[in-house]
């Protein structure tokens, strides 16, 4: 016999939907100074500068989408097929926030090597205030999105564009004064190349994340063994197998497994202390599990 459910997760219970405000408040304020940094990058003829501001374009697109992603992943089903709804949404949200950062990355480093060897001209003063001024604004929705960075990947992919945002804003304060200290506007070339760097191995970190959720692995933190021996301690449980672990999307986690009882084993009670130890112990609400009697050839296992 077998035993499943459903969970019809609204915005209350949905990590990315609970913190939408955050995503809100964060894209307006980067979209409002993004503008502002742009035309600052342009006239003071800063690539630190105008490579932040790339950066914070790609920080106002990665937002957007993730905000759009979570409207999604809370949107009922009106067609029926989408068995396990739309939350995969914010999954691929983080993973544009992953190609947009990598971009930045990318066009960084190839205007700063085309400046190798050239002397631009940098205004050296609007690189301080305005770099400056992007510091306060990145903390400011630093601090916003810290709050559901740990439970939702898609605010954590929001987040890091924000963290790399905000030493990006560093860097170009920095290389604001230390080519008015030297003169030298290699320090302009310097910073923006590590910043590329910066950016670029927080989205490989990302990347990895994004994919262990697309690849359905077994949840971060959760081994399989561990839950497998969990089942087999169950009160009549005398074999567990075809068991499969993977996170749908931030903080939902499915199981599906087949459990073998002993003879005269009560279905019920085995299915109800199954469900309480992976919830209990794994954090996993959503397992759907196949109670067999011993002997039974009803199973056929699959090849995979």
């Amino acid at each position: 016999m077998g035993a499943g459910h459903g969970h019809a997760h609204g915005p209350s219970g949905h990590a990315g939907g609970a913190h939408r405000w955050r995503l809100r408040v964060a894209f307006g304020l980067i979209a409002a100074f993004f503008v502002v940094e742009l035309v600052a990058g342009l006239v003071a003829g800063s690539l630190a500068l105008l490579s932040d501001a790339g950066h914070m374009a790609a920080d106002v697109v990665a937002l957007g989408a993730a905000l759009v992603a979570t409207r999604i992943a809370t949107r009922p089903d009106a067609t029926g097929r989408r068995t396990f709804g739309s939350y995969r949404a914010e999954v691929f949200a983080s993973g544009l926030a992953v190609l947009l950062m990598l971009g930045v990355s990318v066009y960084i480093v190839v205007e700063a090597l085309g400046r190798l060897g050239a002397e631009p001209e940098v205004t050296t003063g609007a690189m301080v205030v305005v770099g400056g001024l992007g510091l306060v604004v990145n903390v400011a929705a630093l601090l916003l999105l810290r709050g559901g960075a740990s439970e939702s990947l898609n605010v954590k992919g929001a987040y890091l564009e924000v963290v790399a945002d905000t030493v990006g804003s560093v860097g170009v304060v920095v290389a604001g004064i230390l080519v008015g200290a030297t003169g030298n506007p290699f320090w302009d070339t310097a910073v923006a190349l590590a910043i590329a760097v910066f950016v670029a191995v927080r989205a490989v970190l990302l990347g990895r994340e994004v994919v262990a959720v697309l690849g359905q692995h077994a949840p971060a933190g959760i081994h399989p063994d561990e839950a497998e021996a969990a089942l087999r301690a169950v009160t009549d449980v005398v074999d567990v197998h075809d068991l499969h672990l993977w996170t749908l999307t931030s903080g939902m986690h499915v199981a599906t497994a087949h459990v073998v009882c002993a003879d005269g084993a009560d279905p019920g009670a085995v299915l109800e202390e199954a469900g309480a130890r992976l919830r209990d112990g794994f954090g996993i609400d959503h397992a759907t599990l196949q109670v067999e009697p011993r002997g039974t050839r009803s199973c056929v296992e699959t090849s995979w």
